[in-house]
């Protein structure tokens, strides 16, 4: 696999700006990435620059904590599809999982994929379940509980806690199996552990380190 292929050039630092995403655009373009990862308020200008090429446009919803009202995170969620997002990549309710609700976390999940999907057939939902706040089990909860809802993908982690590792990665695919495909994010920063999280079983790579990575060489970067 290229590795190229599988990163998500990720920038979701609140101080981005206009230019940076440019930037990113063009490098994502230029190395044949998998797609551009940028806060909602930045899709729009990601779409225009990503129109004649095969990179996607991802973008977050409930970004970082989750702990928002289902209504407002289908309502970000719509509104960045209809901007022309390809995939939406939203966190988990972890208030909810945490408090034993599962039924909300699944109504949270459904609730965002539905209103995706009206919006644009094509589109992906990817699940944030922050690896770093929760116990295995409770890692394997929220794994059973994405497939319920019919997630496409579970992704490790936002970057604000600890990020991506391949005991974890190892952990989900052990859950989902084939039912559902992994992204890992958070730290991710040379491409010896990138290979090592594809080899575990994750199919894309959230981080801001692609153009280290795709050269063979570390980052000092923080996602």
């Amino acid at each position: 696999m290229n590795i190229n292929t599988t990163i998500e050039h990720t920038l979701l630092k609140p101080q981005a700006t206009q230019e940076d995403i440019e930037v990113l655009c063009r490098e994502a373009m230029e190395n044949s990435f998998a797609g551009v990862c940028v806060s909602p308020v930045y899709v729009q200008k990601c779409v225009e620059i990503l129109k004649d090429s095969d990179v996607r446009c991802v973008s977050v919803v409930g970004f970082s904590s989750g702990a928002f009202l289902t209504e407002t995170k289908v309502e970000e969620a719509r509104r960045i599809v209809e901007l022309g997002a390809n995939e939406v990549d939203m966190v988990m309710a972890i208030w909810a999982l945490k408090n034993r609700d599962n039924n909300k976390v699944i109504e949270d999940i459904k609730m965002v994929r539905k209103a995706i999907l009206k919006q644009n057939p094509q589109s992906a939902l990817k699940v944030i379940i922050e690896t770093a706040l929760l116990s295995d089990d409770e890692k394997k909860i929220a794994c059973e509980l994405c497939l319920k809802a019919g997630a496409d993908f579970v992704k490790t982690s936002t970057g604000a806690f600890e990020g991506a590792s391949v005991e974890d990665v190892n952990l989900i695919k052990s859950c989902v199996g084939d039912q559902a495909q992994i992204k890992a994010s958070g730290g991710i920063r040379n491409f010896e552990f990138a290979q090592k999280l594809i080899k575990a079983g994750a199919v894309r790579l959230g981080t801001s380190a692609g153009i280290e990575i795709s050269a063979g060489k570390d980052s000092t970067t923080s996602y």
